[in-house]
Order: structure tokens, then sequence, then C-alpha cells
């Protein structure tokens, strides 16, 4: 979609959102925008005021339990989620029955792109709790018409046979856990490739299903392709990974997108990525800094959609990287590294101070009949590929935590 198509859309938008939305009435009116048609260019969108997460969550603050950025009285909306909690605390979002059909339609991309039909059968490997999480997924495979198989309240073992029983062919679920269940088939002696149906994986939470090693691992642990989908539960499914998986594209149908130096705030081919959501009127974000670090690619991809693409997903997100002797380190480059390591099942890491000097530990499960061989080769490829003495230790296996959702892989445990 070209510039003035998404602006039209966003005029069309902002007719409400002016009218009855009070935190973004009175954010555009301070911004000198009281009709829509103050906003007719480019220009004009890009003096519009950013939102962030910390000005949304203050609003719910003073004004529990939803704030005030709503366009509709409270009738109108149907669904209510909210955030995990990763990043702050949990913002509660609400949408209205047009706007959790536009996350169905959002999530109708990633389904083509991933080569998903009506025929398929789906596992959505979640809890299906507050979290939006796979939610929208769970809509959006109801409006292709695919079979989704419950597995809520599930244990892993049950969704494994569940898997099987079922004959099912596409998997959703975080990197993380797409893992921890291919770990448990494997204690169960299954051989996921030759004993299921999975075709397709599609993952999201995480970086992980962009980083090579992770991708590599789960497609070679389910024998299916792995896509990976970034969204936000506040902004919506805003990434999309084509039949190429040559990157991530920018779902510009449905967002405007912009990717700023974080700094200065000008257009950068690499920085934080902005965003603007044109079908969600009822609890719109707009210029909503997402906080995710993305790298725009300077070649159109091979598959045909003229939308932009980020080259390797999110990289990390911004108030997660951590400045480590020196060093800018996101967590997803470091799980790049470890997890070229085969015989790595699992692994953590903590950033500590010894009063002079910050320290990097990991500890590492390892399959390897002398785990101590292994930590010294993963102490290796960091020193080689950041520039970083990393304090590796191995631990037994099933050591480490594991979680169903996002993980929680990195921990700085230095006082501020």
């Amino acid at each position: 979609m070209d510039i003035h198509t998404q602006l039209y859309r966003l005029r069309e938008m902002l007719a409400p959102v002016l009218d009855t939305n009070a935190f973004y009435k009175q954010k555009l009116t301070e911004a000198g925008v009281t009709h829509p048609n103050d906003v007719q260019m480019l220009v004009d969108y890009r003096q519009l005021p950013f939102t962030t997460k910390e000005e949304l969550s203050t609003d719910q603050v003073s004004h529990p339990p939803y704030g005030t950025n709503l366009t509709f009285p409270l009738e109108r909306y149907t669904c209510l989620h909210r955030t995990s909690g990763t990043t702050g605390s949990p913002l509660r979002w609400l949408d209205t029955a047009e706007s959790w059909d536009w996350w169905g339609k959002c999530w109708g991309e990633i389904y083509r792109a991933a080569g998903v039909t009506s025929v398929d059968r789906l596992m959505i490997a979640f809890s299906f709790g507050p979290f939006i999480g796979f939610w929208s997924a769970y809509h959006g495979a109801q409006q292709l018409g695919a079979l989704i198989i419950p597995n809520g309240g599930m244990t892993s073992d049950q969704r494994i046979r569940a898997i099987l029983s079922n004959d099912v062919t596409v998997l959703i679920a975080t990197p993380t856990y797409a893992l921890r269940l291919a770990e448990v088939a494997e204690q169960d002696g299954l051989n996921l490739p030759e004993e299921t149906s999975i075709r397709v994986t599609i993952h999201a939470g995480e970086p992980g299903a962009s980083l090579p090693a992770t991708k590599h691992r789960i497609e070679s642990r389910w024998g299916a392709r792995a896509y990976d989908h970034a969204g936000a539960t506040e902004v919506g499914a805003w990434g999309v990974m084509c039949e190429p998986q040559a990157g991530v594209h920018l779902n510009e149908d449905e967002f405007i997108c912009e990717v700023l130096d974080p700094e200065t705030g000008n257009l950068a081919d690499e920085g934080e990525l902005v965003i603007t959501n044109l079908g969600r009127v009822g609890m719109p974000v707009i210029r909503y800094r997402t906080g995710d670090y993305v790298r725009l690619k300077s070649a159109a991809c091979e598959c045909g959609w003229g939308s932009r693409v980020l080259d390797g997903g999110v990289i990390g997100r911004l108030d997660k990287a951590v400045i480590i002797r020196g060093l800018n380190v996101y967590p997803a480059t470091l799980e790049n590294i470890v997890l070229k390591f085969p015989d790595v099942r699992e692994f953590s890491a903590r950033v500590y101070g010894t009063g002079t000097l910050d320290e990097l530990e990991i500890q590492v499960e390892s399959t390897h009949p002398n785990p101590a061989e292994t930590a010294t080769a993963v102490a290796a490829a960091i020193r080689d590929e950041l520039g970083l003495r990393a304090i590796v230790k191995a631990v037994p296996l099933e050591t480490l935590p594991r979680s169903e959702l996002k993980s929680n892989r990195f921990t700085d445990e230095r006082h501020p």
C-alpha cells in the first residue's frame, strides 16, 4: 500500500478518534491536529507526536481500569487481553468486534505467506490465559476455516500426543516452547520428523525464529519449515515471513511503519520501529515507539510483495540491550551463538558486578559425553564473535527452567 492510501485510511480513523477518544484528542490537539485533514502529506504525519508504552501505562493507572484511549462506549468492546508484563506493568487492551476481525485478517497474511490453508490442522500451543499471545492466531485460523486442535491446560507430553493422534500439520508456538516440545518428544523416544505430519511451524513472542541457529534447530527437530512472525498486544500482528524466508515483511497494508534513529528521531535503515495501526479504531496507537530494534534490507524480496523487509526480523529490544565492559549485547545475539552447538539443550545467562569488573556467566545443559568441553567451546565462540570473555559452566540436564511462553534466559544482577 502506498503512503497516500495509508494516509487516507489514517484520516478515516482520525475522524472518530479526534471526536471521542480523550487520550488522542488531547495529544493531537496539543500538536496542532484538530481535524483529520490536517494530515495530508507524509511531512504532516511525521509531525504527529510519538506514543510510548509508559504513557499508556500511566494513563491506565490514572484512569483505571482501561485508561482514556477508548474511542467508543465500553459496551462496543468484545475482547479484553493484556500484555505479558515482561517489560513493565501489564497493559489491558480492548478490541471491538471489528478490530478483532482486523487482527484475524492480519494473521491471515501470516498464514498465506507460510502456505497454510483451510485443509491444515493447527495446534496453537498456548495456555489461552489473559495474555493476548496466540488468541489472534486462533481467530485468524477460524477465519481461514482450518481445524484447530484445543490444547489449553495440557502438559507438554499431552500436547505431543495430541499432535500425533490428530495428525496436526501446523504448530504455532514461541520458539522456546517449540524446542521444549521437541525435547519432551525425544525423551519419550519419538522421532518427530518421522512420526508427525508437522510441515510448518510459526513462531512469535521472541526473535528466535529469525536467528539462524534457533531456526535451524527448530526445523531439524520437527522436520518442518519454521516461519517467524512479529507483533505486539497494543499494536497488532505487523510482521510476516514469506516463503523465501529472506527476512520479515512489514505489513504495510495495515500499518504505517518507520525505522528511526533512537537518538535523533531521524529516518534510518537501522533503529527503532515506530508503528501506527490502521484497523484498530476503538483503541489505536499512533506513531507508537515499539522498542524493537530492526534493520531494513535494501533489496526487494523475490516473493513480489512490495512491502519492506527487515533483515533478521526483530534484532532485539532496546530496553533489553545490556552493556558489558563497553559492549552492547542483545540476548538474541547471545542465543544465536550458544544454540549453534547441537549438544546444548538449554542455557541461561547472567551479568553481575564484582566491584571492579562486570562478568557474564552462562550455564549450559549439554548432552555431550563431556559437558565441560561444550562449555569451553561456547566460551571460545563468544570470545571470537563478540570479543567478550564469558564464564561458561556446564550444569546437569533438566536443571534450567523451561517456559511455555517467552523465555527469560538473561538476567542482569548489577545494581543501577
